[in-house]
């Protein structure tokens, strides 16, 4: 009966962990008229590393990002800059892995969630963050970000569903993206 009761627990604390939702969000600029802008280009590449060297030293990392990125510019009806044309809008990313804990409490009055010998849960995983900033090229300003945060244990390292959650986390940006006339967004 132990056992069984310690698998449940086992099980649930995957589950739990394994099915958190991805945390999106963004930020716009007040007062801007994204009509003004029609192409874009890729900034400078951002010299922080993303504190993890699976991502650092990973050639498909930014290649799925920007892919990414670049398809839901151009479902919003934005077009790179050609080669010697000034773009509009720069686009700019950062990423960061870091360790997260998460202490899961007990309820000893109802036994609720209540672990072997009745102790608090510690559930430590891997968080990464995705920051995509537009920025108005005439201003150097920030007119857009969009940011998500997920648990990414276990993906790193599978080339394939990193692709998928980088295309999941691009996408779910880029439905708090302000739409341009004329677009049907991402």
């Amino acid at each position: 009966m132990l056992r069984l009761r310690l698998l449940g627990i086992g099980l649930a604390a995957v589950f739990a962990v394994g099915c958190a939702t991805m945390n999106v969000s963004s930020h716009v600029e007040r007062g801007i008229d994204f009509a003004q802008f029609a192409t874009y280009d890729w900034g400078p590449a951002d010299p922080l590393p993303t504190g993890d060297p699976r991502l650092d030293n990973n050639p498909f990392f930014n290649d799925y990002l920007t892919g990414a990125v670049e398809r839901q510019l151009a479902a919003q009806g934005y077009r790179r800059a050609e080669s010697g044309q000034k773009p509009q809008l720069l686009v700019h990313y950062h990423a960061n892995v870091t360790q997260r804990f998460e202490v899961h409490g007990v309820d000893r009055s109802t036994y609720v969630n209540c672990y072997p010998n009745c102790e608090p849960e510690v559930v430590d995983y891997e968080q990464g963050t995705i920051v995509i900033d537009l920025v108005n090229a005439a201003t150097d300003k920030v007119v857009w970000r969009g940011w998500a945060q997920d648990n990414i244990s276990g993906f790193i390292d599978d080339q394939e569903r990193m692709r998928e959650h980088i295309e999941k986390a691009v996408v779910r940006m880029f439905e708090l993206f302000p739409r341009r006339e004329g677009t049907t967004g991402g």
